[in-house]
């Protein structure tokens, strides 16, 4: 028993330092959710630029939480730490989607496999937002593409059947993404035919519902 002091000053010690790692981690967590929020923001406004800069602070904190829990893996891998690493790559997947640039990779990004997973499922319902904009202009090719791609995505995903203690709750973010491409699809093939049967319209020289409001 005379070690008990020592021991319980070794014990306090680690927990003292783990606390303060954990605090630590918990407010660059906010902050790169907040990082990543606006670089989506950015993107819908067609803001690219901006939004590489929130999506380089945010790489920036990523590394910085890493190397700081290297010591503390079970913090690491804590919901929260994972959750704002899947918001940096949902924010890091849809740049790339709607620019029309290739996907970055999970060690590109430095963020884990669950992570990016669940990433690229809540990215579909950006890409959703995305095709709702284009279409209440006009319809475009660059929904269809979008829409492509939410089914890409929805494809992968569906085949990845782990253990949700595996894959942080993928399954449910997969049910998630068939609703959301379904829903797009649905309002696509509406846009599409709106938009055809406007253009018959024009060519027999008849107006379209647009045209006489406009009149």
């Amino acid at each position: 028993m005379d070690q008990l002091d020592a021991i319980a000053d070794a014990i306090r010690a680690n927990f003292t330092a783990k606390n303060a790692a954990r605090d630590a981690a918990l407010e660059r967590s906010r902050t790169l959710i907040r990082h990543c929020a606006n670089a989506i923001r950015a993107i819908h406004r067609d803001e690219r630029a901006l939004a590489r800069e929130h999506i380089a602070a945010a790489g920036e904190i990523t590394a910085a939480i890493r190397a700081d829990l290297a010591a503390w893996p079970d913090l690491y891998h804590a919901g929260y730490t994972q959750d704002a690493l899947k918001e940096f790559a949902e924010a890091n997947i849809v740049y790339a989607l709607v620019g029309n640039e290739p996907l970055p990779t999970p060690e590109a990004i430095n963020v884990e496999y669950a992570a990016y997973l669940n990433g690229l499922g809540e990215a579909a319902g950006e890409l959703r937002r995305r095709c709702l904009d284009i279409i209440r202009h006009a319809h475009s090719d660059e929904a269809e593409r979008l829409l492509a791609a939410m089914d890409d995505i929805y494809s992968l995903l569906v085949t990845v059947d782990y253990p949700d203690a595996i894959t942080g709750g993928l399954r449910r973010t997969t049910d998630l993404v068939r609703g959301v491409t379904e829903r797009t699809r649905g309002d696509i093939t509406t846009s599409l035919r709106q938009y055809q049967l406007q253009q018959a319209l024009r060519n027999s020289g008849r107006p379209s519902a647009n045209d006489e409001g406009a009149g």
